[in-house]
């Protein structure tokens, strides 16, 4: 959730902050947790000057409170709904008797004096400093390690994080000098911001990033940034599309096609669908599994129902607008776009290996196939 351009709200003696839902969340899942705020914050520094800040406050400022059940009739009992607008959409931030912050000014603000001035104090200026603000509303309980074995991951937004963490490490693992200097094609980590809300920003993968940034690449190696080079950088390329995905819930097995079912700690999970929903084919499928293979790592298959609904990644979008053999993958979780999501702590160490194999091997696999 992000806080609206105009945020500032009372209701009943509540002082509260309007948000914005972004994307498709459990949003049941965010009543009656400890919430704060992260993001950015536009400061004056000087006559005329600017400069943007990251902020982050760590202690729970922020809280969706449930209605009682003795207030919900029976079929609000049965059947929780959500209306994001007057339930979810205005957390609690104090009260207004509490709050002696909040005195009248001769102009209307657009965001509570008192969430300014939280700010302010975390960045270490004043509250009259701050210019503008783009923040997010998150839970403050960090991620964990947990269950009876330790073998899982207990964390907020593991997607599209954790895979993010992956694709990093394994590039920097098998970025040895050695390795890079006996590589003849350039290696690539591109992380795209939008992807829960389809992508076309300008950071997204819609936009034009990815084409500019390899034209730029391609320039600056003396490789020639012409049409023709361009093109044949793209047909000798090979993008993973790396987005968590959906392991078999143990309560709801009947979610999954009966063959294709993931399950945690057994490895990353190869996504096909027919209607590109995801991009992967069975050339660029064979070419991940065998190196796979090579390297000891676990796979999986994953394919949704034909009576399921399938989400979608930035692979087929990457993969449209540049012509680049993609694949598309990830390792299960349960409880999706939940605010505390679920994972198994050995697949981390499968996904690593698998990219930074990739990072290291991919070339000389490449090599050996041949496809009209």
């Amino acid at each position: 959730m992000q806080i609206k351009p105009v945020s500032i709200r009372e209701s009943k003696g509540f002082l509260q902050v309007g948000v914005e839902t972004y994307g498709g969340g459990l949003w049941h899942t965010w009543f009656d947790r400890d919430l704060t705020v992260a993001g950015r914050v536009v400061v004056a520094t000087g006559e005329n000057k600017f400069e943007h800040r990251l902020v982050r406050l760590t202690r729970p400022i922020l809280r969706v409170p449930n209605l009682a059940i003795h207030l919900t009739s029976g079929d609000e009992r049965t059947a929780f709904k959500v209306n994001t607008q007057t339930h979810l959409g205005f957390p609690v931030l104090a009260t207004s008797i509490k709050n002696t912050l909040n005195k009248p000014t001769d102009a209307k603000p657009s965001h509570q004096p008192l969430l300014l001035k939280l700010l302010a104090d975390e960045l270490g200026v004043e509250a009259s400093q701050i210019r503008d603000l783009e923040l997010s509303v998150c839970d403050t309980q960090p991620a964990c390690v947990g269950g009876a074995l330790n073998e899982f991951i207990f964390s907020p937004r593991l997607d599209n994080l954790m895979m993010s963490y992956c694709c990093l490490t394994g590039f920097l693992a098998a970025s040895t000098p050695e390795s890079v200097a006996n590589d003849t094609r350039i290696r690539l980590v591109a992380l795209f911001d939008n992807e829960e809300i389809g992508s076309e920003s300008a950071h997204g993968a819609a936009s034009n990033l990815m084409p500019q940034t390899i034209e730029r690449i391609l320039a600056c190696a003396g490789l020639g940034n012409s049409v023709d080079a361009v093109q044949r950088a793209y047909r000798q390329s090979y993008l993973i599309s790396a987005d968590m995905a959906h392991a078999v819930h143990p309560n709801y097995p009947e979610k999954h096609e009966e063959n294709h079912q993931p399950m945690m700690q057994k490895g990353v999970a190869i996504k096909y669908n027919a209607n590109q929903r995801y991009a992967t084919t069975s050339i660029t499928a064979f070419l991940l599994k065998e190196l796979a293979r090579r390297h000891g790592v676990p796979m999986q298959e994953f394919v949704v129902r034909n009576d399921s609904p399938c989400g979608s990644t930035i692979g087929p979008i990457l993969s449209a607008g540049c012509g680049i053999r993609t694949i598309d993958i990830g390792l299960p979780q349960l409880s999706m776009h939940s605010i505390r999501e679920m994972c198994g702590a050995d697949d981390v160490s499968h996904a690593v290996n698998l990219l930074k194999a990739f990072y290291s091997d991919f070339s000389k696999l490449d090599e050996s196939l041949v496809v009209d």
